[in-house]
């Protein structure tokens, strides 16, 4: 067998484990013959098996991982390693094309799909020598689906059903919520579940307004929302271009800024216009800016208008924190001063301190609710529904013949005669108020939309208060800075720091304890900043090692 030929003699040391492993530590071990990729994959899928049906973690499994660990492994013994990812096994989210796996949004009309093209950022892991090992839950084609009045809850879709949250893997038992969706939020549409309870290494998300970010918060894992543009997003079923990028959740910042090098690569994807936005690093390697001393002098600038308290607007009050999460944030504000940080306090966001509603980011919303259709949608962008409708039809254009389904139309009768097989279990609203839009006629709407997002969060936002201050980044409380940054098209990490209560929504049950419900500190940058923002979250990572694995899955 193959394996027997490349095997190491040594196996794997009895206390060995996967759980918060690391990417470095495992590469040493195997450099060290101690321990072989198959070893790793099998640890990991043994873990899939004792725990998938408590979690619902993934959509597919990989039924040739093992021997692909197997090939990576001869390499290895071959003297060839192509990169710290050499054998290491990931999850993609299942929006992500694969050509090995299925791809199937989570949607009914897609189940066993398997596209003719595998995305650019797939192909770059793979060339890293990474082992695709499964396909992560989320929420159906990336929460475009359904939303208010009938939001469809995070992580559920239509195909697997819903996802729970390691910290608290139960279902609500409240009234009115009592539809199987878990107790514990697990955040935005792409799935850290799987790798919060190392299933995997890491996997990769997608993010059109906070689903890295949100995700990466609710299961205590480090996000990389990166760039606009710095990684390929050709081979992603897309909600809106103007918005959507990829990036890394794991456990710890290395193996973030590891798989960040990756997926980006070395070369601009001719397929995607935006990539090449940022320059690349020399092979692709952030690993020189893991540094413990990355926060002496950095500038950090604490925004309290609106993140930390609350603002007025037009009578009502919008933002802040409540004294559990406020504590949390003046103790990791404590921690970056005595790392070294130079902490500039107040660092208002112009934006979101401007009094008047038409100039201020936090009155200007999305429009993703089902009663924002036409004629009902002047006081939000028009940008994601107008997006889904041009970029999801391109995507569909772009599969060929092979496609399920050619349009979002076609996909919206599929989901109507089939509901009775559970295709739209929360309607599917998001779809309808984007395929009413014309894609001609309203283009002029939604560039404008565009230009005012760009105005708030871009211009007079996040940019703004970075160069008015001058700043390294901001620090956002949770996942709340995602939207600024999914709006400009600039970076934020998110990093693990603490718990506070699972209190939002309607009183438990008497006899009901809730768990508590992971809270970290978002680090939110200028555009092309990542490195600079991996110096900063690794200090303060390292300064503070606040991420605690999921007790009941140690």
């Amino acid at each position: 067998m193959l394996l027997t030929a490349c095997r190491a003699p040594d196996t794997p040391p009895a206390d060995f484990t996967v759980v918060e492993s690391s990417i470095l530590d495992l590469q040493a071990m195997m450099d060290a013959g101690k321990l072989t990729s198959r070893d790793l994959v099998t640890a990991y899928l043994t873990r899939i098996a004792l725990y998938e049906d408590h979690l619902n973690a993934a959509v597919s499994v990989n039924p040739n991982s093992l021997a692909e660990a197997e090939v990576l492994d001869a390499e290895r013994a071959a003297g060839n390693v192509r990169g710290p990812l050499h054998g290491i096994p990931v999850a993609l989210k299942d929006n992500i094309q694969t050509t090995h796996l299925p791809t199937t949004g989570g949607a009914l009309a897609f189940a066993d799909y398997v596209p003719p093209y595998e995305a650019t950022l797939t192909r770059n892991l793979r060339d890293a020598g990474a082992i695709i090992i499964a396909k992560a839950g989320l929420t159906e084609f990336a929460n475009f689906m359904a939303g208010p009045p009938n939001q469809m809850p995070g992580n559920y879709n239509a195909l697997t059903g819903f996802g729970f949250n390691p910290y608290d893997p139960r279902r609500d038992p409240r009234r009115g919520r009592s539809d199987g969706r878990p107790v514990l939020s697990t955040g935005g549409s792409s799935s850290g579940i799987g790798t919060a309870a190392s299933f995997w290494q890491g996997n990769v998300g997608t993010d059109t307004g906070g689903s890295i970010i949100s995700p990466s918060n609710a299961n205590m894992l480090v996000g990389i929302r990166a760039t606009l543009g710095r990684i390929s997003r050709w081979g992603i079923a897309p909600v809106t271009l103007d918005h959507d990028m990829a990036g890394p959740m794991t456990r710890n910042v290395a193996d973030a800024a590891i798989m960040l090098g990756a997926l980006e690569g070395i070369e601009p994807d001719p397929n995607d216009p935006a990539s090449g936005v940022c320059e690349p690093l020399t092979d692709g390697d952030y690993t020189p800016h893991l540094r413990r001393d990355g926060l002496a002098g950095a500038r950090i600038g604490i925004p309290r208008a609106f993140y930390y308290e609350p603002i007025t607007l037009e009578g009502r009050s919008i933002g802040g924190l409540d004294e559990e999460e406020a504590t949390l944030m003046e103790e990791a504000i404590a921690a970056l001063v005595a790392a070294g940080a130079d902490i500039v306090d107040p660092t208002p966001v112009p934006s979101l301190v401007d009094p008047d509603p038409e100039r201020n980011f936090a009155a200007w919303d999305i429009c993703v609710r089902g009663d924002q259709a036409k004629g009902s949608d002047s006081d939000c962008t028009v940008n994601f529904k107008y997006g889904m409708k041009r970029d999801f039809n391109a995507w569909l254009a772009s599969l060929g013949a092979s496609a399920p389904v050619q349009s979002l139309t076609e996909l919206r009768e599929w989901n109507l005669a089939h509901r009775s097989a559970g295709s739209m279990k929360y309607e599917q609203s998001r779809f309808d108020i984007s395929d009413e839009m014309d894609i001609q006629a309203d283009r002029a709407r939604n560039e404008a939309d565009m230009e005012k997002d760009k105005l708030l969060s871009l211009t007079r936002g996040i940019e703004a208060v970075l160069e008015v201050h001058d700043l390294d980044a901001i620090l956002t409380p949770g996942s709340r800075g995602a939207g600024l940054a999914a709006r400009a098209g600039t970076p934020i990490i998110v990093v693990p720091f603490g718990f506070v209560a699972n209190d939002g929504g309607p009183p438990f049950p008497e006899e009901f304890e809730a768990r508590p419900t992971p809270f970290g500190v978002g680090f939110n940058g200028a555009a092309c900043s990542e490195p600079r923002l991996i110096e900063i979250a690794y200090a303060f990572e390292q300064a503070t090692r606040r991420r605690v694995a999921p007790p009941l899955f140690r």
